[in-house]
């Protein structure tokens, strides 16, 4: 083996005295064999360590069970046929002893050896560890147990136990000292040689085989192959020493070079120590100017800490002008409050008052205008009668002066036409009076209406919102989301499919309304009034979001007014507005109010409403009390009421919006209140539009009577055209005509009794007139006792305010001067502590220069020099340091300079001498076994010469064995014959068995120069004949009977019957397999 380069040189004394033992003649041997009387003496020679007791196998190659062989110590024949397992055995003793695969001549892996379908093969060897050559018998016994598994992935494991079955080691390690301290060479064809190994040298006719095998068999190739090796590192040594032997003149000539620079620095040492001297006094210095520094820092601290009390008491001062302002500010306030209070209370009464004086007055102007128009009729109609008697007594003194002149006739007929026009133009002027008042009648109702249909289309848009938060509040039943309008959850829908679509380089959030949630829920309405349009608003993270937002909001909100967008940068913490944001104990801001999970929502409210700074307060009448206190909190701008309304420290506005829409949590509740409301709106829609039909029937009368005006206007007209043309007519005809009194008679009463009846119902119109009228005066008379009462009130709160406002210029002045007088006492204060600060900053840096000036030189220098002194004489020999250093090299780079070249010669230089002593030592060794191998060579090359010569005259054989270790090659001559008589010739011209007998006694040779515990040999007696094979066997007697002490093993197909029955003699006989079987049974000739 490869690991163990032990020869015969290195066997132990006692190995080699056996080989010097004298051998036992050829009668002596074959009475040992031939007889039992030599049984005592050969048991005591026998074999102590190192022998086989023992093999067996367990599914290995094609057998389930081989075993155990228990053999003897000397002589041992495994018998059987082909096919029972033989060479199984000896295959199975090489790779448990730590041989490879392909030694063995079956495989070229380990796995073929497990037999098929199974997976593992175990393989036990015992080996006997007796005597004082014994390895480690305190720990193994007299016997060495060598288990063996081999597993079908080709992997094998060992377990190394003594004669008690204890597993000592698990480790190959151990087994190869084993078998080196045993001197066991499995790989070695003297110790075992196979079937295949034995074919092969049968065969093989080279001469450089036979010295090959003689070299391996000797162990002298592993000593050749370890010489060469040596070479080979001695070449690569003696290389490298000539590498070493350059570089180690270069290196001493830098070290010369250093070593001349070394000795000059001399008086740069000089100038250093003088260097190192003013650097320690200059560090002293400094410790002293520090010093120096100090002391007007303490002496101003102490004259400014004794001018502190003077700021004190000027606050102290001020503050208490300031509670006092501010204790008169809050009376005066109280007071006015007090007064504003009462005002609030007269102001419904006033505006009730106002509103019925109004209601009055319209009654009123609508009962006179009435009685106008009754009173009108009533003058017509008496100015009609007096025209129609006047014509009757005209027309009745007509026909009674019927003689009278014609000329009589026509001025008395021309004077009542003139005045019939006369009475025609006063009818004019009246109705043109009426066109007037209808015609502002049917504008102010024109006017009326427009008012009206507008209010009616508010009041429908009203009523169809609140329709559509009615279905928004029913289908948010199920989602939230339709709270926001009919819009929202389709708009919602394509933004989700908008960012899977990577549309959104951050999707947006919103409406920010549906992100939030109360705290408290009485305070929603003051929320939503807060956020206002803020609750539908949507926050993106960028314009390219905005940009497709927009795009996308475009599909839903073709009309009206779209969801504000704003744009502000996406993070994933909230802001910190503690410092900015109002902290009251009762209480909360807008933002502590609401539960934000997302601070992206939580950082956009603040940004874009300040929810941080505003309060919520239930009470309104609190919220006024903290919102326009003095003292009202800090960082405060605003707050809500629970009803929605917004307070300012100066103003109050009332809330538009009545109840919750986005953030109610009760959405039955919301949805009966919308549905009561939408009620109560429809009715007030019913109730309108019947006022709108009352309003347009008083319009379509005035319009009717307006045309009714036009048209006896229109008659009048015609009339009066008619009657002047009748006058011209008179004028220029002047003849009388004369009439038929009946006609008139009759139109006259008629005119009596419809003056009668107008006249009745002027009266009752004049009556009720007289009411109204009292009615308005009573009404007006309150209403001015009401507001004459408001008035003194507010005249009241006038003193009030002025006092309020003075109030407030003090106070704010008193502030202003305590303000000042704080900020004067901080900054002295801060200027003191700035000061100390800067006092203690000098002490740190004083004691730091204290530090690093005792560093420097531990005792203090009492240097009466300034440090600017120092300084510039520091530099100026700095400078010349630096100039002589730039000349000759760094003070300490030439020191560390010149050990590092005077350290690396030296190493460089040892190395050398070593590696050139380590040279000649190993050149003489390997000179001396050099010879030593050469001699060795020789001597078994001559013993091997000797012992073949021997072998082959037993049959009188003559042979010559030429060894050329020059060329390598190893000649056999052999010849059978009378020994006077024969001819030498070459191994290939001899028959079969003469070449197998031949063989046999080549490797007798070898045995007899070679050392191993047990021989092995597979089939030796193959080709050869009944003679040769005796001879053979007992050749291979003799040597056994000579080397007691000795194992072998022989392996061959014979029967063995002729041997003769002797102790030493073990036959181990192989039955022929049985396929049905798992065990091969064997039996033996003479059992123990």
């Amino acid at each position: 083996m490869s690991k163990r380069k032990s020869s015969n040189s290195g066997l132990t004394p006692d190995k080699r005295s056996r080989l010097s033992q004298p051998e036992p003649s050829e009668e002596d041997e074959a009475d040992n064999f031939s007889s039992g009387d030599g049984m005592d003496i050969s048991q005591s020679v026998t074999g102590e360590v190192g022998i086989i007791e023992s093999i067996s196998l367990k599914n290995f190659m094609c057998h389930s069970l081989l075993g155990p062989f228990k053999f003897g110590p000397n002589v041992n024949f495994v018998v059987g046929n082909n096919g029972s397992g033989k060479s199984a055995v000896l295959t199975a003793l090489i790779v448990a002893l730590g041989g490879k695969a392909h030694t063995t001549n079956r495989g070229s892996s380990l796995k073929v050896f497990v037999k098929e379908g199974e997976s593992s093969a175990d393989v036990s060897i015992t080996l006997r560890n007796r005597g004082r050559d014994a390895y480690k018998p305190e720990v193994f016994g007299q016997s060495i147990n060598i288990d063996l598994r081999i597993s079908s992935e080709g992997m094998r494991t060992y377990k190394l136990k003594s004669k008690t079955g204890h597993i000592v080691s698990s480790k190959k390690d151990e087994l190869i000292s084993i078998l080196d301290h045993f001197n066991i060479q499995v790989d070695n064809p003297v110790s075992i040689l196979t079937q295949e190994m034995s074919k092969h040298f049968l065969h093989s006719k080279g001469e450089g085989d036979k010295y090959k095998f003689f070299m391996k068999a000797t162990q002298l190739d592993q000593m050749k192959e370890d010489y060469s090796y040596i070479m080979k590192t001695k070449s690569m040594t003696q290389n490298a020493v000539e590498k070493h032997r350059e570089t180690l003149q270069e290196l001493k000539r830098k070290y010369h070079e250093k070593e001349e620079r070394y000795k000059n620095l001399a008086s740069l040492n000089e100038m250093q120590q003088k260097l190192d001297e003013l650097k320690s006094q200059m560090a002293w210095s400094l410790v002293a100017e520090v010093e120096q520094e100090m002391k007007p820092m303490r002496e101003q601290i102490a004259a400014e800490e004794k001018s502190t009390v003077k700021y004190d008491q000027k606050v102290e001062e001020w503050e208490g002008k300031v509670q006092e302002a501010n204790r008169v500010f809050r009376k005066l306030q109280d007071q006015l409050e007090g007064v504003t209070d009462r005002m609030q209370q007269l102001q419904p009464q006033c505006a009730e008052l106002k509103s019925r004086v109004q209601t009055r007055n319209r009654d009123l102007k609508a009962a006179e205008a009435g009685l106008h128009r009754k009173k009108t009729n009533l003058r017509d109609l008496v100015k009609d009668k007096d025209q129609l008697n006047k014509r009757i007594q005209e027309l009745k003194h007509s026909i009674s002066q019927t003689n009278s002149a014609d000329t009589h006739a026509r001025e008395e007929k021309m004077n009542h036409i003139q005045a019939e026009l006369e009475d025609l133009s006063f009818q004019d002027s009246t109705l043109a009076q009426q066109i007037d008042q209808f015609t502002q009648a049917c504008a102010t109702a024109k006017e009326k209406l427009g008012r009206m249909s507008r209010e009616k289309q508010d009041l429908q848009r009203t009523i169809e919102s609140k329709r559509r938060n009615l279905a928004a509040m029913e289908n948010s039943r199920g989602n939230q989301v339709c709270r926001f309008g009919e819009h929202m959850p389709p708009l919602l829908r394509a933004i989700d499919e908008a960012d899977r679509r990577g549309q959104f380089k951050k999707k947006p959030v919103g409406p920010l309304g549906f992100c939030i949630r109360l705290r408290d829920p009485e305070l929603g309405l003051a929320v939503e009034c807060c956020l206002k349009a803020l609750m539908l608003a949507f926050c993106c993270d960028n314009h390219a979001d905005e940009r497709e937002l927009q795009r996308i909001m475009s599909r839903y909100f073709q009309q009206g007014r779209r969801p504000q967008i704003i744009v502000s940068t996406f993070t994933n913490t909230a802001y910190n507005v503690k410092s900015r944001a109002v902290d009251h104990p009762e209480y909360p801001t807008v933002l502590q109010a609401l539960d934000i999970e997302n601070s992206v929502v939580a950082n956009c409210l603040i940004d874009m409403r300040g929810i941080e700074t505003i309060l919520l307060i239930k009470n309104a009448k609190d919220a006024r009390k903290v919102m326009q206190s003095v003292n009202r909190p800090r960082n405060c701008m605003e707050a809500f009421t629970r009803e929605g309304d917004q307070v300012y420290y100066n103003r109050y506005y009332s809330s538009e919006q009545d109840r919750v829409r986005y953030l109610s949590k009760d959405v039955e509740e919301e949805i009966r209140h919308l549905q009561s409301a939408l009620h109560a709106q429809q009715t007030h829609l019913d109730r309108f539009q019947q006022d709108m039909q009352q309003v347009t029937e008083d319009e379509r009368q005035n319009q009717t009577l307006l045309r009714r005006a036009y048209e006896d206007r229109k008659k009048a007209q015609e009339h009066c055209r008619k009657l002047q043309a009748e006058l011209t007519e008179l004028q220029n005809v002047e003849e009388p005509q004369s009439e038929d009194l009946k006609p008139l008679e009759e139109e006259l009463e008629e005119l009596c009794s419809r003056i009668n009846v107008c006249r009745e119902e002027f009266e009752a119109v004049r009556d009720q007139v007289l009411t109204h009228k009292e009615e308005y005066e009573e009404a007006d008379q309150l209403c001015r006792q009401q507001r004459e009462a408001f008035n003194s009130i507010a005249e009241e709160a006038e003193p009030i305010k002025e006092q309020l406002s003075s109030s407030d210029q003090e106070l704010a002045r008193s502030k202003h001067h305590k303000k000042h007088y704080d900020e004067k006492q901080k900054a002295h204060v801060d200027m003191i502590e700035t000061l100390k600060t800067n006092l203690n900053v000098k002490d740190l840096e004083l004691q730091a220069s204290i530090a690093k000036a005792s560093e420097i030189c531990p005792e203090r220098l009492d240097v009466r020099r300034t440090a600017k002194s120092l300084d510039s004489e520091i530099s100026r020999l700095r400078h010349k340091i630096n100039t002589q250093q730039d000349q000759q090299g760094h003070r300490d780079t030439i020191v560390r300079q010149y050990h590092e070249a005077k350290e690396n010669f030296n190493n460089i230089a040892r190395q050398v001498k070593g590696l050139e002593a380590f040279i000649r030592q190993l050149t003489e060794i390997m000179n001396t076994r050099h010879n030593v191998y050469a001699e060795m060579r020789m001597y078994l090359s001559v013993r091997c010469k000797y012992y073949f010569d021997s072998m082959l005259s037993q049959r009188g054989y003559i042979g010559k064995m030429t060894f050329d270790h020059k060329n390598e090659t190893l000649s056999i001559s052999v010849q059978p014959g009378e020994g006077g008589k024969a001819v030498l010739s070459d191994m290939r011209s001899l028959s079969g068995g003469e070449r197998s007998f031949s063989t046999v006694c080549f490797v007798l040779s070898l045995w007899a120069i070679t050392e191993a515990p047990f021989r092995a040999l597979d089939e030796f007696d193959v080709y050869m004949d009944m003679v040769n094979r005796r001879i053979s066997m007992d050749m291979m007697l003799k040597v056994a009977a000579s080397q007691r002490y000795k194992q072998f093993i022989f392996l061959t197909p014979q029967s063995m019957s002729s041997l003769p029955v002797n102790s030493l003699i073990r036959i181990l006989r192989l039955k022929d397999p049985d396929r049905s079987q798992s065990a091969l049974p064997f039996g033996q000739r003479n059992p123990e």
